[in-house]
């Protein structure tokens, strides 16, 4: 008999906690998904990544002179260089800033990304968005040349707004596009303060720590060509083509492309290199994460 009751009451308290652990993996989070990409820029585009709080990322960005057959200059590397060192912190997981200067008329720039939605490990939410933005402040000590060229204060700032929309569609394979708007305060009579574009990017990996990438960059509001520069145009698109080693610390880049300035909103205005008439250049990216 008392077999029989230990049964009975088995049957009657079954169903309680079938639905009890049903509300419990009900009410589980859903995890978000791996990052679509390994580093925080794909060669000259911000990326979705953003590292948990307190990491500390330090980057360091290297353009060669452009290849030119006509010089001896070593395939650009006795070439003008140019270079940028930067740093940026997660004061939240969904939240970084940084900052960096560029040698190039000595930039300084500021900048903050943020998460608004983030890809889901079981595709309920299907890409993640992210914001970037940033400032940057031209800082060259003011001469003839640089007050003629700029002659106000306020003529050396410029801004820079993008959307990141990326899918990791499998561990080996990531996309990404996002829409920007670049700001000049100040630019030449036959330009516009601003210019919408589109960058479209990708990384494939081919073993465990290499990956493939390009990145291009389309500019979709048209400038007029330079008139006292015969031939000058500011409307070529940026293209990049490179490979990425990575490991749990770091990732290199290392890749051939036609923008030469770094900073993404000078890359975007003020680019005058055609990527298909061989005007391009060596270059990479260096970047070590440090965790608090």
């Amino acid at each position: 008999m008392k077999k029989y009751k230990i049964i009975l009451f088995a049957f009657l308290v079954l169903p309680f906690l079938v639905t009890a652990q049903k509300k419990a993996k009900d009410t589980i989070p859903e995890k978000p998904e791996r990052p679509a990409f390994e580093s925080s820029f794909i060669i000259d585009n911000p990326t979705n990544v953003l590292f948990i709080k307190n990491t500390l990322e330090i980057t360091m960005n290297h353009r060669f002179g452009e290849i030119n057959d006509d010089k001896a200059d070593l395939a650009g590397f006795w070439g003008a260089s140019n270079i940028r060192i930067a740093a940026s912190y997660a004061i939240l997981d969904q939240l970084t800033i940084g900052y960096g200067t560029t040698k190039e008329n000595l930039l300084q720039d500021f900048s903050v990304k943020g998460a608004i939605l983030r890809q889901t490990r079981s595709n309920t939410i299907p890409v993640s968005i992210t914001y970037y933005g940033n400032m940057v402040i031209d800082a060259r000590k003011r001469d003839n040349s640089i007050t003629s060229t700029l002659p106000l204060k306020q003529h050396r700032y410029s801004f820079f707004h993008q959307i990141i929309i990326a899918k990791r569609f499998s561990p080996n394979f990531s996309l990404q596009i996002a829409p920007s708007l670049s700001h000049y305060n100040y630019v030449e009579t036959y330009m516009q303060n601003d210019r919408f574009s589109i960058a479209l990017g990708g990384r494939l990996k081919i073993s465990p720590q290499t990956a493939l990438l390009f990145d291009y960059s389309q500019p979709l509001t048209q400038f007029d060509d330079d008139p006292d520069r015969s031939g000058i145009s500011y409307n070529h698109p940026g293209l990049s083509l490179g490979a990425e080693f990575s490991t749990s610390g770091h990732a290199f880049q290392l890749f051939i492309t036609n923008l030469h300035g770094i900073v993404p909103q000078r890359n975007y205005v003020k680019n005058t290199n055609d990527f298909f008439d061989g005007e391009f250049m060596i270059g990479f990216n260096i970047t070590r994460r440090y965790n608090f």
